[in-house]
């Protein structure tokens, strides 16, 4: 009696239905279809909250921010330098207001 014919083969194939030479060992794997709405390289808006902060041109700049939500990337530095241009222009111009007067010195009043 020859028992090597009832040992199967470890490369076998069970029995079944053949599958394609360029089928995936796993079965056929479906290509998702493409929606324009998921693009991973489209503008994404970030929806960050932006909170008022009292002064108008500090609130214009930050809103600026948001036009960056609607182009590539590589159009992000435009806004990027206008709304710090903005904001440096805002604390230029606190600086250059005028505050309440100095009080008087007492250096050198002897009493």
């Amino acid at each position: 009696m020859n028992d090597a014919a009832a040992v199967p083969d470890e490369g076998a194939v069970p029995d079944g239905p053949e599958r394609p030479a360029d089928e995936p060992v796993g079965g056929p794997v479906d290509e998702p279809a493409y929606d324009p709405a998921y693009d991973l390289a489209a503008p994404a808006p970030l929806e960050v909250p932006r909170t008022p902060t009292g002064n108008a041109d500090v609130d214009a700049a930050l809103d600026r921010l948001a036009d960056a939500d609607h182009l590539a990337t590589d159009g992000h530095v435009e806004v990027y330098e206008d709304v710090h241009r903005g904001l440096r222009d805002a604390l230029t111009a606190l600086d250059a207001r005028p505050g309440p007067p100095a009080p008087p010195s007492t250096y050198g009043n002897r009493s």
